[in-house]
């Protein structure tokens, strides 16, 4: 009896509230710990290998801007006889001939001037931000027969109606030069193009040839097919976002600052 009672304080240590059950809470920690101390390991190996993908995503980009730079600035050529190969000609310069068909004529709007010659703003009387729209003309090919779509350039609103710019509604057979482009999808926050309207708010090919007859062919003319009181030409824009530089840093500077408090945290205080 008097030996239970000696024993019975490291007895009720072993009972169910007592060292065995810290035993196991002790155990359970030390196998977290490690399970812990590698996923949060994870972060700054994502975060550098998120700013490796966005330096090859850079390279990837700044040749796709040097390939679309070079098809811009190249020779015209004549518009092929399979419009299917247009599909791979996106900004490649196109020459035509032919007339256009200024009786269905689309709007594409709202759109500001892109860097007019001095020449061009001062014919129209325009402002550099006003606000207006890209005329999109039918234009009848005289040499392959079929009729494609034309973006003569911008005209401010107070221009919309051709009944105010008759002196630029070309008539006759003329010589253009044009930027092919494709169809655009629509942006996410973009409305709908009115089509009942004639008002245009993406580059949407097929339905625009629906509306006109013309095939879904599309093409930018360039800054000489500008006249006195007709659209301003050279709207193209070439400029592709690359901000892979910034996104780059950002991760890589994730990357160092998550592994200094890992290695803090892990490595120097176990030390």
């Amino acid at each position: 009896m008097a030996s239970a009672q000696l024993f019975s304080p490291f007895l009720s240590d072993l009972g169910p509230n007592g060292g065995s059950q810290r035993l196991v809470s002790s155990s359970t920690e030390s196998r977290k710990d490690p399970l812990v101390k590698w996923l949060l390991l994870l972060i700054p190996v994502t975060s550098f290998g998120l700013g490796a993908w966005q330096i090859q995503r850079r390279k990837w980009k700044l040749n796709l801007i040097q390939q679309l730079e070079a098809q811009f600035t190249s020779s015209p050529i004549s518009l092929p006889t399979d419009p299917t190969e247009l599909q791979t000609m996106e900004f490649r310069p196109i020459k035509v001939s032919g007339h256009f068909d200024h009786s269905k004529e689309l709007y594409l709007k709202p759109r500001t001037l892109v860097k007019p010659s001095k020449q061009s703003q001062e014919s129209s009387g325009l402002g550099p931000q006003e606000i207006g729209a890209h005329v999109i003309t039918p234009f009848l090919c005289t040499d392959s027969g079929i009729t494609i779509l034309v973006n003569r350039g911008f005209v401010p609103n107070k221009k919309l109606n051709p009944q105010t710019r008759m002196e630029g509604q070309i008539d006759g057979n003329l010589d253009l030069v044009g930027i092919v482009r494709l169809t655009e999808p629509r942006q996410q926050f973009a409305p709908e193009n009115d089509v009942q309207n004639n008002v245009w708010y993406y580059r949407d090919l097929a339905a625009m040839a629906d509306r006109t007859g013309a095939q879904p062919i599309c093409i930018e003319a360039d800054c000489d097919s500008t006249v006195p009181g007709g659209p301003i030409g050279g709207q193209t824009r070439v400029a592709l976002r690359n901000d892979h530089l910034q996104y780059s840093v950002t991760w890589f500077s994730l990357s160092v600052f998550t592994s200094l408090l890992w290695f803090q945290k892990f490595i120097r205080k176990a030390h």
